[in-house]
């Protein structure tokens, strides 16, 4: 369970972006954040996943507040916990793309021989596994979507946040993201969507519009 108790956050002092924002995200759930472009779902998801710091209120899993941790503790609870699915893929260009989907691995020190093969597995799932020695530069939009779906469930996380996963997709593309999003809930996971796309939002159990 990762939930919200009176989160409030902006970027400049005087204008708060997200406010007093309370809300859970149960595990095995889907929720959509909607809401017009500026209006904080990227922001959203980044505090979720401790790459911001709120300005007051606690981010809570287990009665924990996630928050109120250090920088190591913040990156070791990402590595292991969490998933991101940026909007622009976020790929390293410099390098690989199998070295691209197993980078988690360094931070979890999992060994790199069961990280390949787990990669290996997810890349063929998705249809990327004949990319594996290619740079992002060398693979389409929507291959490069794909293979950042694999990165972020490389660990089998138990929190996946997807920013705009769709946004620059062909519909079969698409489908092939929505659908791997809503199996990772049916398997109990926690997935956190910032969406403008009315196919996803129709799908997801909760929507939090801000």
């Amino acid at each position: 369970m990762i939930s919200l108790d009176s989160l409030s956050f902006g970027y400049t002092a005087d204008e708060p972006i997200i406010e007093d924002l309370t809300w859970e995200f149960p595990p095995g759930s889907t929720t959509a954040i909607t809401g017009v472009s500026g209006r904080g779902k990227s922001t959203l998801l980044y505090l979720i996943g401790l790459l911001l710091t709120p300005w007051s209120g606690a981010i809570l899993t287990d009665g924990r507040d996630l928050s109120s941790m250090g920088d190591a503790g913040r990156s070791r609870w990402r590595a292991s916990r969490v998933g991101f699915v940026f909007q622009d893929a976020a790929l390293d260009p410099t390098r690989t793309i199998l070295d691209n989907v197993i980078e988690s691995s360094v931070y979890n020190r999992a060994p790199r021989r069961s990280s390949i093969t787990r990669a290996g597995e997810l890349m063929g799932r998705f249809g990327v596994g004949l990319r594996a020695d290619h740079k992002p530069g060398e693979v389409s939009g929507g291959q490069a979507q794909r293979i950042a779906l694999c990165r972020a469930l490389l660990s089998d996380p138990d929190l996946i946040l997807a920013d705009e996963p769709t946004g620059n997709l062909d519909a079969g593309s698409a489908q092939v993201v929505i659908d791997t999003l809503l199996q990772s809930a049916a398997g109990g996971k926690t997935v956190i969507v910032g969406t403008h796309d009315e196919t996803i939002v129709c799908q997801c159990d909760e929507v939090l519009a801000l």
